[in-house]
């Protein structure tokens, strides 16, 4: 398998480490016959291998492993305050994976989890039967791709299509898919629907080549993003989260020019603004792992327990991301997080 093409990933495995409870399961069997030179090893529990003491996550997404595993316990979480709601009053997320294939160096996930390496839950059924339960006393608004990108990983998973596949069952449930990626085929073999989001996070190329390691261009995203639109798919651009370099102002409007020269904004449902932003105790091991990243070491400032740019700079960076998408798409359809916590 090559390790990389233009648009997703198709990755290479040294060892896959499989749960004893996972092992013997259709999905797990069917993922193992995707990576037939990896050595597989039985484990107990993925935690095992995930969180082992003393890992660095940096390193190991150099020479990332795959975990096979059943999830267990809670499966279905509220929104985090950091997070868009997007207005809407049952917010929640859920994750069918941990870890992702991209390497964006600002990544909370590099704060959140003790290991670089990929899990994936073999058990989506059992996160479908609670949403299901949680359908028959209220409408849904659920995120499924917080804590990965599930559509850089389609090819060996099918999550998204069976997430899509769910949500034409259920017209109470609207889902969130969050991504960089830019796998056009799929929007090909698709039929769109109205409760179900793609939102492309949009970078600025200089901050693409910089931080955002092993993601596709910002044309690519932008490409992928306008054909989803055209053929109907709702669509979200996600400014978010919004990168701050010496010439921040300059890559963000020429980022913008591109944009639209090349999609019709009224196709797009809406689009969020949001500048980075993550948890204290997420950056703390982000910056140990991470000393010489300028994005991860940036002078933040802290406020209650979340670390974000000085409160005039990010204020000029989201005004003027603002300002300038409120020339291409109405007020209403721009949602700020600032808005949202404030």
């Amino acid at each position: 398998m090559k390790n990389f093409v233009n648009n997703y990933f198709n990755p290479v495995f040294s060892h896959i480490y499989v749960e004893k409870k996972a092992m013997n399961r259709t999905r797990t069997r069917k993922i193992l016959e995707k990576f037939p030179n990896a050595v597989v090893v039985e484990i107990d529990h993925y935690k095992d291998v995930f969180c082992r003491s003393g890992q660095d996550s940096t390193l190991q997404r150099k020479a990332q492993n795959l975990i096979l595993a059943v999830k267990q316990g809670e499966l279905i979480y509220q929104g985090a305050p950091v997070c868009q709601s997007f207005g809407n009053e049952h917010f929640y997320y859920t994750s069918c994976m941990m870890n992702c294939l991209y390497d964006c160096e600002y990544c909370y996930l590099k704060g959140m989890y003790p290991s670089g390496h990929v899990v994936v839950f073999v058990n989506i059924e059992d996160i479908f039967e609670q949403v299901e339960k949680m359908l028959k006393e209220h409408s849904l608004y659920l995120c499924v791709s917080y804590d990965t990108d599930l559509m850089a990983m389609e090819a060996m998973t099918g999550y998204t299509k069976m997430w899509t596949d769910f949500a034409q069952k259920h017209p109470n449930l609207t889902v969130e898919i969050r991504t960089k990626c830019a796998n056009e085929q799929f929007f090909e073999r698709q039929e769109p629907l109205t409760n179900v989001v793609y939102a492309f996070t949009i970078s600025p190329q200089a901050v693409i080549e910089q931080w955002e390691h092993k993601t596709p261009s910002l044309s690519r995203r932008i490409q992928c993003a306008k054909k989803a639109a055209e053929k109907g798919f709702q669509v979200r651009l996600c400014f978010d989260p919004m990168i701050y370099c010496v010439d921040w102002k300059k890559q963000y409007a020429a980022m913008l020019d591109e944009i639209e020269q090349t999609i019709d904004m009224t196709r797009i449902v809406d689009v969020s603004v949001g500048s980075f932003r993550v948890s204290q105790d997420y950056l703390k091991k982000m910056r140990k792992n991470n000393p010489d990243s300028a994005v991860v070491q940036f002078p933040y400032e802290n406020d209650n327990g979340v670390y974000h740019y000085p409160k005039e700079l990010l204020e000029e960076m989201e005004r003027y991301m603002t300002e300038r998408l409120e020339m291409q798409i109405g007020r209403e359809k721009i949602f700020r997080w600032t808005d949202e916590v404030s």
